[in-house]
């Protein structure tokens, strides 16, 4: 959901297609897809090593999207404010 501000520039979160990839992971959570014994890898059953697979299938979505989004700008302008003005505390 963006947020609008006075100025009419959209801050906060943007969609972005590559974040669509992050939803690849989330396939181990289906556990009927791989709830089954064969077929096996050097004796392994498949319910074991599609997770481990996964995992890696995880780490790897992730960087892609991190690699394709990481120069995308999500605020226009840097803050004004400055750890000063976020103290609470009159003591210092």
């Amino acid at each position: 959901m963006s947020t609008v501000k006075h100025d009419g520039k959209v801050r906060g979160f943007q969609f972005s297609p590559w974040n669509l990839l992050l939803i690849v992971p989330l396939l181990v959570l289906v556990t009927p897809l791989f709830n089954m014994d064969g077929p096996r890898l050097f004796g392994m059953p498949f319910f074991y090593w599609f997770q481990f697979l996964m995992v890696g299938v995880g780490v790897l979505s992730t960087w892609i999207v991190y690699l394709m989004t990481r120069d995308k700008r999500t605020v226009d302008a840097p803050d004004k404010l400055s750890v000063d003005d976020l103290d609470e505390g009159d003591a210092r």
